[in-house]
């Protein structure tokens, strides 16, 4: 199982022009570091950190088909 990387994440959080949520940009991030587009691998990989967890939590998404719904129903700035 990938673990998220968060040293990393601070780093590409950082060459973020704009200031966006905490967990767009994450997943901005896995599917740019880890190079994945599967809202099953992004939830996994999610579900197994304990922050991450907590985002998941706040946004009350429970699953993949969740995440793929936040995902694709949300309208970027």
């Amino acid at each position: 199982m990938l673990k998220i990387n968060w040293d990393e994440f601070k780093e590409y959080k950082q060459t973020r022009h704009k200031k966006t949520d905490n967990f767009l940009t994450l997943l901005d991030f896995i599917k740019s570091y880890y190079h994945m587009r599967s809202a099953i691998d992004i939830y996994d990989i999610l579900r197994h950190d304990e922050l991450a967890e907590l985002m998941l939590d706040k946004r009350d998404i429970k699953d993949a088909e969740g995440l793929e719904k936040y995902l694709f129903g949300r309208v970027d700035e």
